[in-house]
């Protein structure tokens, strides 16, 4: 039986983060009932990339049911209210007091049927300066410092997937599962309220302490601003490795083992953690000659010898042939399409919704449910 099993999400939703948040409330077994207004879910249309449809909607909407309502229609917001009387949980990402406006806030909700755990995701919350503002993730990114220390020296980037917003599902549904088990216990639900901005600078609060101390960080590319060596090397035959040393023990085996160098492990130089970072250059020289003179195999052979951490530098085109990539397969309009598998393994299982919904593929069959729900 999965965790979620009998429970009843209604997610009025669009784009990614509170769609990230339902499809794992999804993977554990509630049913997701996905409201879209008439044109759908905008995120159907981010690209063509997965046989015609959207990579994003593909990943984000596995084993929902899609359902249309125009909450501006009195017929469907009632129709609303009436599902909304046998949920669990309500979830909905709109702008800030869109809901409010049609008489079906979270407070409202929760008056009406006190039961009922509510999400509610914005970019920055309900109060404050910004409260207003539309935000997305890469506007968030920005706005929020993450981009200031992404990137190489010569220019602030976008990390390379939608960070925020998949940080705020996750917190999202994190939230969710909380106010579910603490529900068991007080019969009563809650009202949840989550900011992709709060969410970012939460995770940044290493960067943010380090700028307050007076250190920014500053942007080192495929470096640790904070460790060394941790960098990139590139080996006799072009092939590039990424190199972690986590502290002085590592950091031992490493001078021993593969730099055949064992002087450095005493040299005041590069002893401890602090001292190789104050002396950066100078190990990333003696590291590169090193790495220069072994082929790719070689220095692989050596690294796990002596027990280093260390990746190849790959490609997205890596990762769909990586060894250790497990998939899932989903059932779309276009077909079974093949994606990464959601982490958790329960059981030895990996659980995920099988049938992606084309727009408004369940409508008939959910109003034909709730049509005789009575509305209080």
């Amino acid at each position: 039986m999965s965790a979620l099993e009998g429970k009843l999400v209604i997610a009025i939703e669009q784009a990614v983060a509170a769609p990230f948040c339902t499809s794992r409330l999804a993977d554990a077994g509630a049913r997701v009932i996905k409201v879209e207004r008439p044109e759908g879910d905008f995120a159907r249309g981010y690209d063509r990339a997965a046989q015609g449809l959207s990579s994003y909607f593909i990943w984000l909407n596995r084993g929902k049911e899609s359902l249309v309502l125009d909450l501006k229609a009195e017929e469907d917001r009632v129709f609303l209210l009436a599902m909304i009387d046998r949920a669990d949980v309500l979830v909905q990402n709109l702008k800030p007091g869109a809901l409010d406006r049609l008489g079906l806030g979270p407070q409202a909700m929760l008056k009406r049927r006190p039961e009922l755990v509510c999400c509610s995701i914005s970019g920055y919350g309900e109060v404050g300066p910004y409260a207003r503002r539309k935000a997305y993730d890469l506007l968030i990114q920005a706005d929020s410092g993450l981009c200031s220390i992404t990137g190489g020296p010569e220019a602030a980037a976008r990390v390379g997937i939608s960070l925020v917003d998949i940080a705020t599902g996750a917190t999202a549904y994190a939230a969710i599962l909380e106010a579910l088990i603490a529900r068991e216990a007080t019969g009563r639900g809650l009202d949840i309220r989550i900011s992709m901005f709060d969410v970012i600078a939460d995770w940044l609060a290493v960067p943010f302490l380090h700028a307050k101390a007076g250190n920014p960080p500053a942007r080192v590319g495929l470096a640790h601003p904070s460790i060394s060596p941790y960098g990139v090397f590139s080996t006799r035959d072009g092939r590039e490795l990424l190199i972690s040393i986590q502290n002085d023990r590592e950091w031992g085996s490493f001078a021993r083992n593969l730099l055949e160098r064992p002087d450095m492990i005493s040299d005041p130089r590069f002893a401890t953690n602090n001292q190789r970072v104050m002396n950066r250059a100078d190990v990333d020289e003696i590291l590169s000659a090193r790495f220069a003179a072994l082929d790719h195999a070689q220095a692989v052979a050596l690294l796990l010898e002596a027990d280093t951490a260390f990746a190849d530098v790959n490609s997205i085109t890596d990762l769909i042939h990586h060894p250790h990539l497990n998939t899932a397969l989903v059932q779309t309009e276009a077909g079974l399409q093949a994606i990464p598998a959601p982490a958790p393994v329960m059981d030895g299982m990996r659980r995920t919704g099988h049938h992606v919904p084309a727009l408004g593929q369940n409508s008939a069959a959910i109003r034909a449910e709730f049509a005789h729900q009575p509305v209080a």
